[in-house]
């Protein structure tokens, strides 16, 4: 039978994984990536892990904006490409940090003529002269520089290695919520725990001095194809 036009139908694995979760139960991180490490022989590809932690913050105030970077102790297990603007002797040495291309005031001219083949750009502090001009393309992606997510410092080589090894950036939304990957399913359970707890205590010490009362509202544990399963920590 057809289906009907906007219509949905969760896969097979999908339903499978969701009917060993329990909707009222708050799992603890190893039960949770226990649950979806236990699909993951069926699917065709290596999934990713995501957190989701929905805060309780006024996005309105900027007093109270979650945003910033961090380096998950077992790394993403993606391939990240970096791009740097710098200058000088710099240029050589964040190409063999890592980055996939480096360069002043020619590669703005590069991104700022559409291309963007890149998932993190960081900038020396000299540079942001023309950097600064690029707001309008980088800013919609997210992948404007900013010194608060750790992407514009005088550091650039230093920030190139650590990217490609597996720092993320991050910020809230406009629902107060935070999404991060902490690696993929075929992590051990151990790696995916360390990253996950890493995580959690980090958006933890950084609550901002202007938020009262209550912090955060709820935090979900999922992956590409599995289901959310809400977090007890």
């Amino acid at each position: 039978m057809p289906r009907k036009r906007g219509t949905y139908t969760a896969s097979r694995r999908f339903r499978e994984l969701s009917g060993k979760v329990d909707k009222d139960k708050m799992y603890t991180i190893p039960e949770a990536i226990g649950i979806l490490k236990s699909g993951s022989k069926k699917c065709k590809f290596n999934e990713s892990v995501d957190l989701a932690i929905k805060l309780d913050i006024d996005t309105k105030q900027a007093e109270q904006l979650v945003r910033g970077s961090f380096s998950l102790p077992k790394g993403t297990g993606k391939s990240v490409r970096v791009i740097c603007f710098c200058e000088g002797d710099m240029i050589e040495k964040a190409k063999a940090a890592g980055a996939v291309e480096a360069g002043g005031e020619e590669l703005g001219k590069k991104v700022e003529g559409g291309w963007l083949d890149f998932d993190v750009a960081i900038a020396h502090p000299a540079t942001m002269r023309f950097v600064g001009r690029l707001g309008k393309v980088l800013g919609p992606k997210g992948l404007m520089p900013s010194p608060k997510s750790g992407t514009v410092t005088p550091k650039v080589v230093e920030a190139v290695g650590e990217f490609k090894a597996g720092k993320i950036e991050y910020r809230n939304d406009q629902f107060g919520n935070v999404h991060v990957p902490v690696g993929k399913l075929n992590f051990s359970a151990e790696d995916l725990a360390l990253n996950v707890k890493a995580m959690v205590d980090h958006i933890l010490a950084i609550r901002p001095q202007a938020v009262k009362g209550n912090y955060v509202r709820s935090m979900h544990l999922t992956s590409t194809m599995g289901p959310g399963l809400k977090l007890s920590v």
